[in-house]
């Protein structure tokens, strides 16, 4: 009891990063980070793209987990094993990329995945396992009513990878069921 603590924050909030980070600290380590918001625009396709749409995204899904992986990166290494999750998409992946859709979302996935890699570059050395996740396709408000995985099965899933990394296994791209994703 007591080992789970659930923060409710604005990823794209600098001030709001920068509080929790402050309320954390109170606490003297933390051992997992799990960076999980997302924003994906429906409908996106070639001719309809907006630039307020790719900011946004780019803003909370790519921008955010690297600021407060940054941020909280004191607690991280003082914490046991520390671990960084960065829920990403497979949509996010360069080498599948076949069709113009949901543009913001892969893309801004695709620069996640490129934070990954610096975070785990940098954080490494610390002892501190970062890696980026594709939780699969999920039924969720974002994933629909057709997504065959249930959420459960898909946390489940990721947390077991998870629990098995080590900093050396760092900076990957890995789905749910522990298969490496190619960048």
């Amino acid at each position: 009891a007591g080992r789970l603590q659930i923060e409710a924050l604005d990823v794209a909030a600098a001030a709001q990063i920068a509080a929790l980070a402050e309320r954390l600290a109170a606490r003297g380590h933390l051992d997992l980070l799990i960076n999980n918001a997302g924003v994906l625009v429906s409908g996106e396709r070639f001719g309809t793209l907006r630039a307020e749409d790719l900011a946004r995204s780019f803003a909370i899904n790519a921008s955010a987990p690297l600021l407060l992986t940054q941020a909280l990166a004191p607690l991280l290494a003082r914490g046991h094993a520390a671990k960084v999750l960065c829920v990403t998409s497979q949509l996010g992946s360069i080498a599948q990329a076949r069709e113009f859709r949901t543009v913001s979302y892969a893309v801004s996935k695709a620069a996640l995945n490129m934070g990954v890699r610096r975070l785990a570059a940098e954080l490494g050395a610390r002892g501190i396992t970062v890696v980026a996740m594709h939780p699969g396709w999920v039924r969720t408000d974002m994933g629909g009513a057709a997504a065959p995985l249930q959420p459960p099965d898909a946390v489940r899933g990721m947390l077991t990878v998870l629990e098995r990394l080590t900093p050396a296994q760092g900076g990957r791209f890995y789905a749910h069921d522990g298969s490496e994703l190619p960048w």
